[in-house]
C-alpha cells in the first residue's frame, strides 16, 4: 500500500510602502487613484528611460532578511527576467536571479496550546528554512470586466520583496501558521501594510506530493528531504490573498495530486489559479523553468557592494520581534502563553499593554508584577476596557474593575449550597477528579450573586462546601 506526503514550498510577495517606485519617482500605493494616472517613462518601459534604484527599498529588504535570520550578501545585483504578459510593458521585469540580497535564513514558529493555562512555560516551536529574499519591481494590474481585460499600470514599478522558502512544509496547517507569523513580522518592521485585500501581500504555494512505500515510512517522513527525494514536478498556485484560501488551495491540490498518482499519472507541472467561489484551482499555463526567462544582468544598474558597517547599521534599527516579545512576556510578566501570544500579534496592542503596565508598576511598586500583568492582559484581550482610551483613562477604569469585591459570606454560603444540590452530575465529576468541573459552579454562583462576589472567594467557598 502506498502512502503520500505533501511537499510544499512558498513564494510570498510583499509590496513595500516606500513613497516612490522601485526605479522611478512615481507615487505608489495609490489605490484610489484614476487608472494609469501615476505612471512615467521608466515604469512604462518607454525607450531611453533609465532606472534608478530606490535606496529605502534596498534597506528595507535587508531588514526583512535580517528579521528572518538570513545571511546578507555583500555583493548583489539586479537582473532582467524576460517573459511576455500584458501587465509587463517592458517585456521583462527587473528582478534578482543568482545574487539576491539575502539567503539561507530560518523562521521559528511558536506552537501555542490554546487549551493550556500553565504559566511561565515557553512554547515549543517549529523551524522552517528561508531559501532567499530578493527585491524586484511589481507588474501592472489586470482588471477583468466581462469579456474585456483592462490594464492599470499604477502598480507597475512598485518595490516588491519576494520571500522564498525551502520545501519544508507537509501540511496546509503549518503553511497557514507560518504565513500568519510572517505577516505579523512584516507589520512589526513597518515596511509594508501587508494588506491582503489590496494585494500588498500575495502568497503562492508550490505543491507536490511524493510517494512513500511502507518500508520507508515513517523514517523518511521528516523534512527537509534530499533533492533526490523531491517529486519530479510541482504546481504553483498564483496570487492568493488570504490565509484561509491558501490552506484550502493546498488541501484541494494535495487531494487532486493523490487522485492522479493513484491512477498511475504524474500531475502536470503548471501554474494554476484559485477560485474561492468554486473552492477549487484551475489551470492557467504550463510552468516555466529558470532558463525560460533568459535571465541576464541588468545593464543599466551597476552591482552593489554592502559593507559590514552598512548592514550592521540597518540591523540596529530592528524592533523586538513578536516571538521575542511573547517569550519576554511569559518569562518576565509570567503571562499564560496563549495570552502572551494574543497580545503580541499586533504591535500597537502590545505597546499599549506595556505602557499601562509600566504606569501601574510606577504608581504601585509594591503590587505583585505577575498578578498585575495577567490582570491587565485579561482586560485587554477580553475587551473589558477599550484600548482607544488614553492610558490614564484605561488605568482609572481598570482600578475600578479590579478592586476587590466585598462578598456577603452568608449569602454566598446559601447560594453555593443551593447550586451544589441542583447539579449532582457536576459535583460527581469534580469529586471524580475533573477539577475543571468546579468552574461551571463558579459561573452559576457568580450569576446568582449578580457579580457581587470575588471569584477567588467563590472558588474557595465551593471547595470548602464540596469537601
Amino acid at each position: 500500500m502506498k502512502q503520500y506526503q505533501p511537499v510544499i514550498g512558498l513564494e510570498i510577495h510583499v509590496e513595500l510602502k516606500t513613497e516612490s517606485g522601485m526605479f522611478c519617482q512615481c507615487k505608489i500605493n495609490q489605490f484610489d487613484a484614476e487608472p494609469n494616472s501615476h505612471v512615467c517613462p521608466v515604469c512604462l518601459g518607454l525607450p531611453g528611460a533609465l532606472p534608478v534604484p530606490n535606496k529605502k527599498a534596498i534597506e528595507w529588504t535587508i531588514k526583512i532578511g535580517q528579521a528572518l535570520n538570513c545571511t546578507i550578501n555583500k555583493h548583489t545585483k539586479f537582473d532582467r527576467k524576460h517573459y511576455s504578459y500584458p501587465d509587463l510593458p517592458k517585456g521583462y521585469q527587473i528582478s534578482q536571479y543568482d545574487e539576491p540580497i539575502a539567503v539561507n535564513g530560518k523562521l521559528q514558529i511558536p506552537i501555542i496550546n490554546f487549551q493550556s493555562n500553565s504559566n511561565n512555560q515557553l512554547p515549543i516551536s517549529k523551524e522552517f528554512r528561508i531559501h532567499r529574499v530578493h527585491l524586484e519591481e511589481d507588474t501592472g494590474k489586470l482588471i477583468h470586466k466581462g469579456s474585456d481585460t483592462l490594464i492599470d499600470f499604477n502598480r507597475s514599478g512598485t518595490p516588491l520583496v519576494e520571500i522564498v522558502t525551502e520545501a519544508d512544509f507537509t501540511s496546509s496547517d503549518d503553511v497557514k501558521m507560518f504565513l500568519e507569523e510572517l505577516h505579523t513580522i512584516i507589520r512589526y518592521l513597518d515596511v509594508s501594510d501587508a494588506d491582503m485585500e489590496k494585494g500588498t501581500m500575495r502568497m503562492e504555494p508550490n505543491i507536490s506530493v511524493r510517494v512513500i512505500s511502507n518500508n520507508q515510512f515513517p523514517i523518511s517522513n521528516q523534512l527537509p528531504i534530499s533533492k533526490s527525494q523531491l517529486p519530479k514536478y510541482k504546481v504553483e498556485v498564483k496570487n492568493i490573498n488570504s490565509f484561509n484560501f491558501v490552506k484550502r488551495a493546498i488541501d484541494y491540490e494535495v487531494k487532486r495530486h493523490i487522485d492522479l498518482l493513484e491512477k498511475g499519472q504524474t500531475p502536470i507541472q503548471e501554474t494554476r489559479g484559485w477560485d474561492s467561489n468554486k473552492n477549487k484551482t484551475y489551470s492557467q499555463r504550463t510552468k516555466e523553468d529558470a532558463h525560460d526567462y533568459r535571465y541576464f544582468p541588468e545593464p543599466d544598474i551597476p552591482p552593489f557592494e554592502f559593507s559590514d558597517a552598512y548592514t550592521e547599521s540597518i540591523k540596529k534599527t530592528l524592533v523586538e520581534l513578536p516571538h521575542q516579545k511573547m517569550n519576554r512576556y511569559i518569562e518576565i510578566f509570567k503571562l499564560k502563553p496563549m495570552d502572551a501570544y494574543t497580545l503580541t500579534r499586533d504591535i500597537n496592542t502590545s505597546d499599549y499593554f506595556e505602557k499601562v503596565l509600566s504606569n501601574q508598576i510606577a504608581t504601585s511598586p509594591s503590587a505583585p508584577r505577575n498578578d498585575m500583568g495577567q490582570a491587565i492582559a485579561n482586560l485587554i484581550i477580553n475587551k473589558k476596557i477599550s484600548t482607544e482610551l488614553s492610558i490614564e483613562e484605561f488605568i482609572k477604569e481598570a482600578t475600578e474593575l479590579l478592586k476587590p469585591k466585598e462578598t456577603d459570606a452568608k449569602l454566598l454560603d446559601e447560594v453555593a449550597l443551593k447550586l451544589i444540590n441542583a447539579n449532582p452530575k457536576v459535583v460527581a465529576d469534580y469529586k471524580g477528579g475533573k477539577q475543571g468541573a468546579i468552574m461551571f459552579l463558579v459561573g452559576q454562583v457568580m450569576k446568582e450573586m449578580r457579580g457581587k462576589a470575588d471569584a477567588q472567594t467563590v472558588i474557595s467557598t465551593l471547595k470548602q462546601v464540596l469537601k
